[in-house]
């Protein structure tokens, strides 16, 4: 019996000695396999490594200064303001793509932490992010933004898992920790990304949640029963970059940050980023050349790659400088569209020239006509404008009249209470041309104006250029995108512009032309129909068909 016992215990020492030995092969067979697909795929790697191209013109073209940020000294100035104090703020950049929102950020970043006072280390991140990029998982498995939990059911959680402990994954929002989360294209987020990021906004630390967490499981580590109780550090300045308007973002967002606005570049600035460009490439281009990219590129972007494509059409043609046909030949190719010319109208009866912004706060001239005709029963046609608006959150919209087309109803009223025009004894039609609807109620003083023009057959002083919002006794009252407005007026050649009194001071420091701000659309009409324009006391009566008289 003993014999048998002897034997049975030598036979399983014997299958439990083969048993590991064949794991132990096993183990060396896969490490051996492991490291030669390890060192197959290095080389692999070292040989990608090996291979570059030459560095793309956008990126040798990407400012490293301030003084490369062509067009954008205000906005610079403001976000070092915000910034690069003591209390930096939380920031929203608004502004058209590829006018150098992020590239200003990044420096204004290095020039916070290089600051006395400023609560930036020298080490401090600047984590940049496309919010477009961001996917929303409503089951929370990963968050790139704000961070999630990997619990133990979940494939991949590794030693941990196998022990059941909750691992917290850490998001931009903590890797930002101690300097900026920069959010490009901040109005694409998920409403859900937005609650959240809002949150640590709020609690500047992120709290994770997992139904595996106990304060009483002793398998948890400390750091994460740290990370459970007191949350995530996620300390840091947001700065958001988007090209949408301020009202397509949500108020919650924008009532925590300062709001600053790129403008769109000018034809001039265009034409210096595309020489800055040429010379970068290592090419030349002519004036008449560069004078066609600023026609036709709206923004940085679209420049360097006009230059970039004309310089290798230069090059296929044996020229070492880009000339006008190079340029007309990726125009043509890439079907560029020639950005609107600023230009005032005709100065005629009835017409006058308004101002309106669209897009990312880009000032624009508007043209207003009025035909008036006498008529035994009167009606009005207007064309050109947006007939109604659709306003409300996403989960209530509310159909309206626009506030364009109740402005034209406005000025009948406020024409007929302070100069006795009868709109019933008059067939009106008034149109806006230039095939882009108008909306907004910033109209109202011009189509006063060109309405009352039509019906005394008198012109307005040419070199005018008119904005405000008209109520029905007659009052001019604040609009919005005025130095936007003014801009646009000035490089269309405009000598005067009217504006209602409350905006006059924003664009008290713009030069080159006259600002007169108004209260009331009887100081319109007066500017509006004085010949000398720099007589502002200057009383003219209008007396013709009875319309009584201008008071100073």
């Amino acid at each position: 019996m003993t014999e048998f016992m002897m034997i049975c215990q030598f036979a399983v020492s014997l299958i439990v000695g083969v048993y590991f030995f064949s794991q132990m092969k096993s183990k060396r067979s896969v490490k051996a396999n492991l490291e030669s697909e390890s060192k197959v795929q290095m080389e692999k790697l070292h040989k990608l490594r090996s291979v570059s191209l030459n560095v793309p013109l956008s990126e040798k073209t990407r400012p490293s200064s301030f003084e490369e940020i062509v067009g954008q000294e205000e906005g610079i100035l403001a976000l070092s303001a915000a910034l690069c104090g003591e209390n930096p703020q939380h920031v929203l950049i608004y502004g058209p793509p590829g006018v150098g929102k992020t590239c200003a950020a990044r420096l204004v970043m290095d020039k916070a932490k290089k600051g006395k006072n400023s609560p930036f280390r020298a080490d401090a991140k600047f984590i940049e992010i496309d919010a477009t990029c961001l996917r929303y998982d409503e089951r929370n498995i990963a968050d790139p933004l704000i961070g999630s939990v990997h619990d133990p059911i979940y494939q991949g959680a590794g030693a941990y898992g196998v022990a059941g402990v909750p691992q917290p994954k850490e998001g931009a929002v903590t890797r930002a920790h101690g300097g900026i989360l920069f959010l490009d294209e901040i109005g694409e987020l998920h409403p859900f990304h937005i609650n959240k990021l809002l949150k640590v906004l709020e609690d500047r630390r992120v709290f994770f949640d997992s139904a595996y967490y106990s304060k009483e499981n002793k398998n948890i580590p400390a750091y994460i029963h740290d990370i459970f109780q007191n949350g995530m550090p996620a300390d840091f300045r947001l700065v958001g970059a988007t090209t949408r308007s301020p009202r397509d973002i949500p108020s919650a967002i924008r009532s925590r940050c300062m709001e600053i606005y790129f403008r769109q570049l000018f034809p001039e600035e265009v034409v210096t980023i595309s020489k800055n460009a040429a010379a970068k490439a290592k090419t030349s281009i002519s004036d008449a050349a560069a004078a066609i990219v600023g026609e036709y590129a709206f923004n940085g972007r679209d420049a360097v790659n006009i230059i970039q494509m004309a310089a290798g059409v230069a090059r296929e043609k044996g020229s070492q400088t880009i000339q006008t046909d190079h340029v007309s030949w990726v125009i043509e190719t890439g079907k560029y569209v020639k950005r609107p010319t600023l230009r005032l109208g005709a100065n005629t009866v009835g017409c006058v020239n308004g101002l309106a912004v669209y897009g990312s706060q880009i000032g624009a001239i508007i043209e207003i006509e009025t035909v008036a005709v006498k008529a035994p029963h009167g009606s009005l046609t207007v064309t050109g404008l947006v007939d109604e608006e659709e306003t409300g959150s996403e989960s209530k919209k509310l159909r309206r009249k626009s506030t364009a087309k109740s402005s034209v109803e406005n000025v009948l009223t406020a024409l007929q209470k302070n100069f006795g025009i009868d709109p019933s004894e008059y067939y009106i039609h008034i149109n806006m041309p230039g095939g882009v609807p108008v909306d907004g109620p910033s109209a109202g003083a011009a189509i006063a104006v060109s309405v009352f023009s039509a019906i005394t057959g008198r012109r307005i002083a040419p070199g005018i250029v008119m904005t405000g919002e008209i109520s029905i006794n007659g009052s001019i009252r604040a609009v919005g995108g005025v130095k936007e407005k003014i801009w646009a007026a000035k490089r269309a050649g405009a000598t005067l512009a009217i504006v209602p009194a409350e905006n006059a001071d924003e664009v008290r420091d713009v030069k080159g032309i006259r600002i007169a701000g108004v209260t009331h659309i009887s100081e319109v009409m007066r500017l509006a129909f004085t010949s000398n324009q720099t007589a502002d006391k200057e009383k003219v009566i209008l007396s013709a068909q009875g319309l009584g008289q201008f008071h100073e």
